[in-house]
């Protein structure tokens, strides 16, 4: 299984790529993880509703054919590592890809929205981008190391 991280935004800081990368590199050949950064529309004088738009467009030319699509939104469903841990074996069993999507500083598109199967909240805290970034690939590593009984995860 693939899990492709679809983020807004820019260029992480060096300490959350250095993060990333570490995370990213953890993970079995079998559980590959890959980030695509598509870049924010420029706010200027546009409407919120033309920003997303735009941002849209990026997202979906940045996305795998054939996906499942899981928004990471405020109001998503809220996982335990545990419950991840076992979302991670549903999505192996199904045999299909997972993208994440990391919208911008306004969200995400309310066409994405719809199109998405599934919503899943980090945190009630807001988080800035790059730790959300960090926070997502070690939890889903966490995840992976539950469910293969590596001893990263004790309980």
């Amino acid at each position: 299984m693939k899990l492709v991280l679809v983020a807004v935004g820019q260029r992480l800081p060096d300490w959350a790529q250095a993060a990333c990368d570490d995370f990213a590199k953890r993970l079995p050949p079998e559980a590959r993880f890959e980030l695509r950064t598509v870049k924010a529309e420029p706010r200027g004088h546009k409407a919120v509703e033309q920003l997303l738009a735009a941002e849209r467009a990026r997202i979906e030319a940045a996305l795998p054919k054939g996906v499942r699509l899981v928004l990471l939104d405020e109001r998503g469903s809220a996982f335990t590592t545990v419950a991840l841990a076992r979302q991670w074996q549903q999505w192996q069993q199904q045999g299909t890809d997972v993208a994440l999507l990391m919208g911008g500083p306004d969200g995400l598109d309310p066409a994405l929205k719809a199109a998405a199967q599934q919503s899943l909240r980090l945190s009630d805290f807001t988080l800035p981008h790059a730790l959300a970034r960090v926070l997502l690939i070690e939890q889903l590593y966490r995840a992976w190391s539950l469910n293969a009984g590596h001893p990263y995860h004790r309980e």
